[in-house]
C-alpha cells in the first residue's frame, strides 16, 4: 500500500535531519516502542494521518493519496515555546511546499507550507504540533 511508501519517504527525510542536528534530536514513531531522553531534552514524534484514497477519473486508473503529515515537538514544560519554535522553523525549510520524495515511480508531494498548531501542555511536557498537507498521484 503506498501509505507505507508515503510514511518512510517523510520519516526517512525527518531521520536522516533528526540524526544530523547538534544534538541529534531523538524520534518516537508510530507505534514502535520508545522512551523518553532521561535528561528531559526535546525529542519529536511523527505521525501519518491518510485521507481517504480517491479517484479523479471515470475508468478508475487514477488514484490519489491525501493526508496529513504531522511532526509534534515534545519539551518540559514550564521552558517556554522559544526552543521549539526553532525546531518548527527548521521543519518548516526541511519539508517546503511543493517538495516532491520518490521512491522508484511513485512520488508523493507537499501540498502545504508546515503549519503549527496550538502547543498543548501537560504536567511534565509541551508538544507542538507541525503539519503539513501531502498528496500523491498514480495510474495504472
Amino acid at each position: 500500500m503506498s501509505d507505507r511508501i508515503i510514511r518512510s519517504l517523510f520519516d526517512g527525510r525527518l531521520k536522516a535531519w533528526a540524526t544530523s542536528r547538534v544534538p541529534p534530536l531523538p524520534i518516537a514513531y508510530e507505534d514502535v516502542a520508545f522512551t523518553p531522553p532521561a535528561d528531559g531534552s526535546p525529542y519529536l514524534s511523527s505521525f501519518l494521518l491518510p485521507a481517504n484514497t480517491t479517484s479523479d477519473d471515470l475508468e478508475g486508473k487514477h488514484t490519489a493519496y491525501r493526508g496529513v503529515y504531522q511532526v509534534s515537538v515534545v519539551t518540559n514544560a514550564g521552558e517556554g515555546r522559544g526552543g521549539a519554535s526553532l525546531i518548527a522553523d527548521e521543519l518548516a525549510a526541511l519539508f517546503p511546499n511543493n517538495l516532491a520524495m520518490a521512491k522508484a515511480s511513485f512520488t508523493v508531494y507537499t501540498r502545504s507550507p508546515m503549519s503549527t498548531a496550538p502547543a498543548q501542555q501537560g504536567d511534565t511536557t509541551t508538544v507542538l504540533p507541525l503539519t503539513f498537507a501531502y498528496r500523491a498521484d498514480t495510474t495504472t
